[in-house]
């Protein structure tokens, strides 16, 4: 019995750690992108190539640090936590593909006068993997 306790104890733990890796992750491509946006706009290098290359390739590594952290802390996920995690991230490609591809007709046919941004989609797909999540997480309740 006491082996089984320590084992969910461990299990517990790595999931706790590997969560927070994915936060620091997360972090650090929010902050990256932050410096590669703004960055060459600002009085940092006023658009001066070699800075603004360096900066979005920086970006370019932490993001996949965090695809990595993400792939690490799916697969310490059980099998209830895997299947909540594939159906939101299936709903959420789903909706980011056709939502995005209806966006951007909208602009070419001339139905909305602004361009289409990225960041749209983005708050599009953020809200519906949180939706998709709290209700899996609830079905299997």
């Amino acid at each position: 019995m006491t082996e089984q306790k320590s084992n969910t104890s461990g299990w517990k733990t790595a999931n706790a750690r590997n969560g927070v890796r994915v936060k620091g992750w997360t972090a650090a491509w929010v902050g990256t992108l932050a410096v590669a946006a703004f960055g060459p706009r600002t009085a940092f290098w006023d658009f001066e190539v070699l800075p603004t290359i360096s900066a979005v390739l920086i970006n370019i590594a932490v993001g996949f640090g965090m695809i990595l952290a993400v792939r690490n802390q799916v697969l310490g996920m059980d099998e209830l936590q895997r299947k909540v995690f594939l159906d939101a991230s299936a709903i959420t490609l789903g909706v980011g593909m056709v939502c995005g591809n209806s966006y951007e007709l909208l602009e070419d046919i001339q139905l909305i006068t602004f361009q289409p941004e990225i960041s749209h989609l983005i708050v599009v797909m953020c809200l519906t993997y949180l939706a998709s999540t709290v209700i899996g997480n609830r079905r299997y309740r």
